[in-house]
């Protein structure tokens, strides 16, 4: 089946690396970016759990438990309007709670994530900058309640988490998480 000559030996090598090397140069698939658990010194650390608290914001669990948030169930409540970074009024009353956790609660001292989100509809680049925006507001008016801006990161997810697959799963999608570092 094959030549033990020499260049028998050669051309079959030389086949065999153009197919490696052509395997090699061929595009990688896109794989989507999701949130799933990280491994850091062989500990396996598990994004946490949230809950909505306002039309606007989910809250991790350890978070309302701490803070011993007061809110309404506002799962179905709609979130920030379509394409836009602006607070409802009911987004201050629970704000106004985690700021008060933090800077003289049980939380004081203690760092938040601010998790900018938006629905599947829309450029990529487009939604992250929306999630930037609709974290910066929320940055703001914690800021204004007296929590120092050192202890709030933000950041966006723009779209690459959405769910929604009609208007009430995007309105779902359009939301600000508030977790603890």
């Amino acid at each position: 089946m094959f030549n033990n000559s020499s260049s028998g030996s050669v051309a079959w090598g030389v086949a065999m690396s153009f197919a490696v090397v052509a395997g090699c140069a061929s595009p990688k698939a896109v794989v989507p970016v999701v949130e799933a658990p990280v491994f850091t010194s062989a500990k396996l650390v598990v994004p946490p759990k949230v809950e909505p608290v306002s039309p606007n914001l989910n809250v991790s669990e350890e978070i309302a438990r701490v803070c011993n948030l007061h809110f309404n169930d506002v799962g179905t409540a709609p979130k920030f309007a379509f394409d836009e970074s602006v607070l409802a009024s009911q987004d201050g009353d629970v704000l106004s709670q985690i700021a008060t956790c933090v800077t003289t609660g049980p939380l004081q001292g203690r760092r938040l994530t601010l998790v900018g989100r938006a629905d599947p509809r829309g450029e990529v680049e487009y939604n992250m900058a929306l999630g930037e925006r609709r974290a910066s507001s929320v940055r703001d008016y914690l800021g204004r309640l007296g929590v120092p801006d050192g202890s709030l990161l933000e950041t966006s997810r723009g779209k690459l988490d959405a769910t929604g697959t009609d208007e009430m799963g995007w309105m779902m999608d359009r939301r600000v998480d508030v977790l603890l570092q």
